[in-house]
This record gives C-alpha cells, structure tokens and sequence, in this order.
C-alpha cells in the first residue's frame, strides 16, 4: 500500500509486516525511519539487524535473520539498503519466499533509491507493497514543499511572518535537510518569538557588506550606480540569487499592487499597512509609482520569472538578466533594453 511520507503517523498504530523506503531525498527517508524505529520500539521490536547488498552479500543471511529466535526473546527489526533497488533474481526469490512465511516477530525495513516503473511492476515489489507499505520519499516540489515547510515550521514550533516564510521557500526548495537544519537553527535563536525576513537574513545570508533590503531600497530610489555596485558586491561574497530574486519579487508585487489601485483611483492608505510600508519607505514607493507604469511592472515581473524559471528548471544563475532587470527600475532602460522582449 502506498502511503505518502506526511501520513506516515497514522499508519503506526499496528505495524505491518514490511516497510519500503525508497526515494532520492535522504531526509525524509531517514524522517520515515526514526518514525519506524520509535514506533517499533514502542511496540516490543527491541533488536535491529541491518545488511546491506553489496559484493559480498549473501542472500541467506536475510533467511538466517527471519527465521533466527532471539537471544533475548524480542521482537527483531531487519533493515536491508538495496543501493540500486535491484534485487536481482536471487534476491527476488528470497524476498518471495520469506512473504510465504509471514513472521509477526520481524519487521522488514527495506530502503533504496527512487524506484523506476520496471522496479515497481516487479513481482517483488507488488509481493512486499501488497504485505507491507510504500513509502515514496521523493523530494516535494512547488505547494508539496509549501505544504511541508508549513508542517515543519509547526513541529519546531516557529511564528513566522508572511515574508519570512516565503523567503524559507525561496531559499530552501529541494533540500529539504539544510532546511530543517535552518529551522532547528531558528528555533534555538528565536524560541516563541515571531520571525521577520530581516532576520532570516542576518542568520543565512553569508554576512554580506550590503543586504537585499539594502538593495530594494536603492532600486526604488532609481540609484543605478548603487545598485549595480550592489548586486557585484552581493554576488562576489556568495549571496545566493534566491535571495536577491526574493528581493526582486517582493518590491515589484508591491509595485504592481500599488499601481494598480493608482489607476482604479483607490486610496493607497489600507495598502501601506497590508504591505508592512512603513512612513520611511513610502516616498520610495511613491517615487517609484510617479516614475514607472503599470505595463512596465508588469513586464518586469514577467523577466523575474524567467529568471526563476531558468534557475530551478536548468541550474542557471543569470545574474546579467538579475543586472538587467533592475536597470529596468529607471524608465528610460525600457526602450534601450527593448530587444530583451519588454
């Protein structure tokens, strides 16, 4: 039975026979394994046994093991790592055979990575899927990893602010192990405390000479030069572009928000508090509303997700387009960088 790694507390009531842990996302394969371990222990499995198939393993040592009484008369866990989750014929007829003998004082944990559609058509696999449960560790992507950061951040009991934790999302999508390793982090340095953006970033960022927030504020007061000096600072002392294109992301939505009630003729007022625009910065944003028009924004949203886009899909940090798109902040660079689409 298939059972995603997030509902893996509710199927602990009663262990089943085995456990298939196969994926490429080493947290959360070894997430699912403590949750076993700890399941496992409270229900008498006192022992542990773990093999793995390499040059020299033997198959009958898991034969030996299933069938083996204890020493100290408990209930045995057997975890084998299969590295190429093949196990081949001989393994395939051992795993068969031991499914044919059903022992409630084992549990079998196998664990591997990712499984292609050849591996789970086997016949072992539909022996041991159907005996036991799947567990797909498989790194979350998009809303999946929103949905985990989200339960992450309540299990380590974290406040967060809106900012904050799209800015966690930014920096952390697929590694989900220096992400929860950020939010031990947190929790330790912030305990029952909410979490701003700022703060993230003095945490994470490489204590770099200038910041992001530096750099938004700069943007909306259309200092090029500084800027331009800005990002080459940013990107020689190792800040990473999803942070600098959080930045980006954040003062153009706010731009095309506050534009966009400019030309509905709506008040600004009930915009500068649900955009946290405090008295200081609102000159910046206004100066910048005066200066660019909405179609201009929205252009330059559109590259921001471009660049994004080439980065998570290809690897690709273009940070000539990064250059590029803020230059596009001054309104006369719109029809100098014309041939860039916008």
């Amino acid at each position: 039975m298939r059972v995603y790694p997030d509902q893996l507390h509710r199927h602990l009531g009663q262990l089943a026979q085995c456990y298939l842990l196969f994926g490429d996302d080493p947290w959360l394969q070894e997430h699912c394994k403590d949750q076993l371990l700890a399941a496992a222990r409270q229900q008498g499995f006192e022992e542990r046994v773990q093999l793995e198939q390499d040059n020299s393993f033997n198959w009958q040592d898991l034969a030996n093991e299933w069938q083996a009484m204890s020493l100290f008369a408990s209930r045995r866990i057997i975890e084998l790592h299969l590295p190429q989750a093949k196990p081949g014929s001989e393994g395939s007829a051992m795993l068969l055979n031991l499914l044919q003998a059903p022992n409630p004082d084992i549990l079998l944990l196998l664990r591997g990575p990712k499984l292609a559609a050849e591996q789970t058509n086997s016949k072992w696999f539909k022996a041991l899927d159907s005996a036991g449960i799947y567990l797909p560790c498989l790194t979350p992507e998009g809303p999946q990893f929103q949905r985990w950061l989200d339960g992450r951040t309540q299990a380590h009991r974290l406040s967060l602010s809106p900012d904050a934790r799209t800015l966690l999302l930014s920096l952390y999508e697929g590694n989900l192990l220096a992400a929860d390793q950020a939010m031990q982090l947190l929790a330790l340095l912030s305990p029952g405390r909410r979490i701003e953006a700022a703060e993230l970033e003095q945490y994470f960022d490489d204590q770099s000479r200038f910041t992001v927030f530096q750099l938004g504020d700069a943007l909306l007061g259309n200092q090029q030069a500084r800027v331009q000096h800005m990002l080459a600072q940013l990107k020689a002392e190792g800040t990473a572009l999803p942070i600098v294109l959080w930045a980006l992301f954040r003062e153009l939505t706010t731009l095309v928000a506050l534009q966009g009630a400019r030309q509905r003729r709506e008040p600004l007022q009930p915009l500068w508090s649900k955009y946290r625009i405090w008295d200081k910065r609102q000159p910046l944003y206004e100066a910048s509303l005066k200066r660019l028009e909405l179609t201009q924004l929205e252009a330059m949203l559109a590259m921001a997700g471009a660049i994004e886009l080439k980065l998570k899909q290809r690897g690709e940090e273009d940070w000539t387009g990064i250059s590029h798109l803020c230059l596009l902040f001054d309104p006369a660079a719109h029809a100098a960088l014309g041939h860039l689409g916008l």
